[in-house]
């Protein structure tokens, strides 16, 4: 089978593909189970779902002592979950769809290497490196265009509307600082 070329055109991006379909998303935001009962219960019953795009910055990560690393993060504020590649993502593992619902970088690629730059130490340290005499960091930038799917679920009576998140690559539900991320990018 031949491999599929992403065709971009005017008003599109490339993004990595989802792992949750459409259907997958309503399941999981309409399920049964303590933590989908206390989103009802705290913000009201579900209204709708929509698609969301974030565009990311990716790095190559360098430390001595420790193999280098691809990590990915948010282009917007840096504030959402990093991710991390074992490799850079190959063309088959994109589509190209409308731009609609996607947020744009705001932030440079410097800014987004001193916030990478905290998160990679904490993760390094977290990982049981702490043998690492040299946490001396060499990030560079993957010249790579990267938008990373989630899903939104809305809930809410009519004074107010909550979201709740769901990445749509690693299949799993958000917390409270990506539902205030992307709450405060709709209030915008």
């Amino acid at each position: 089978m031949a491999a599929r070329i992403v065709s971009m055109t005017a008003g599109s991006i490339r993004v990595l593909k989802p792992n949750v379909s459409q259907e997958d998303a309503l399941r999981a935001f309409s399920a049964v189970g303590f933590s989908a009962l206390y989103w009802r219960i705290r913000s009201g019953p579900l209204r709708r779902i929509a698609d969301v795009y974030v565009q990311y910055f990716l790095f190559r990560v360098k430390c001595e002592d420790v193999p280098p690393r691809l990590f990915a993060i948010d282009a917007v504020e840096g504030s959402l979950d990093l991710f991390e590649f074992p490799r850079i993502p190959d063309e088959r593992e994109f589509l190209a769809t409308g731009d609609r619902n996607r947020l744009k970088a705001t932030l440079s690629a410097d800014q987004a290497a001193g916030f990478l730059r905290e998160k990679v130490l904490r993760v390094i340290f977290q990982q049981g490196f702490f043998k690492v005499r040299n946490t001396h960091l060499e990030i560079s930038l993957v010249p790579f265009e990267l938008h990373l799917p989630y899903w939104l679920g809305f809930y809410g009576r009519k004074e107010m509307v909550r979201c709740r998140v769901l990445d749509a690559v690693r299949r799993r539900m958000e917390g409270a600082k990506a539902s205030a991320f992307f709450e405060q990018w709709l209030a915008a």
